[in-house]
């Protein structure tokens, strides 16, 4: 009995579950791209100039709130604007990364329900061509989020309107 395979079958096999392997990772990755910007489809922010008012478009993601990128302290991030929440509130563990330092500790009112946060002051907030500075913000240690809550210490200074899944803000 002669155990041998014939090279070209041996060959085959292996390109057959190569072109599976990287058929699985390029749907993967097209799917995956796909579904990043139905969650943020302001990754690249459409911002402009109106003479000396700077402007930003947003648009509204699948679940109707509208998230974009943006930048504190010159790190990136992602903010979901929240017209209820007071303040900007930085999630607990992406404090450190942004450079804001914790201050005196405050109960807050959350979703969830009542909770430790610490007062602290974002020196640049920057979304689009709008650039705000000195914002106060609180860091909520039990915030567990990929996104940084826009709340209305930073909008308070904006001119905003919706229209048709966009939102217009005006510095």
């Amino acid at each position: 009995m002669q155990t041998d395979q014939d090279p070209s079958k041996v060959f085959g096999r292996w390109f057959n579950w190569f072109s599976w392997i990287a058929l699985l990772f390029i749907l993967y990755w097209f799917f995956s791209g796909h579904l990043g910007r139905q969650e943020n489809p302001n990754q690249q922010v459409n911002t402009w100039h109106d003479g000396n008012v700077a402007v930003v478009e947003l648009s509204q993601n699948r679940a109707g709130h509208y998230i974009a990128n943006g930048h504190i302290n010159g790190r990136e991030v992602v903010f979901m604007l929240d017209t209820g929440a007071t303040q900007v509130a930085i999630p607990g563990r992406m404090a450190a990364q942004l450079g804001v330092e914790r201050g005196p500790a405050v109960q807050v009112r959350t979703a969830s329900g009542i909770a430790t946060a610490y007062r602290t002051e974002i020196a640049e907030l920057q979304l689009g061509a709008i650039r705000l500075y000195n914002v106060a913000a609180t860091i909520v240690p039990d915030y567990d989020s990929q996104h940084i809550l826009l709340g209305m210490s930073a909008l308070r200074s904006l001119e905003f309107t919706q229209r048709d899944g966009v939102l217009t803000i005006r510095q």
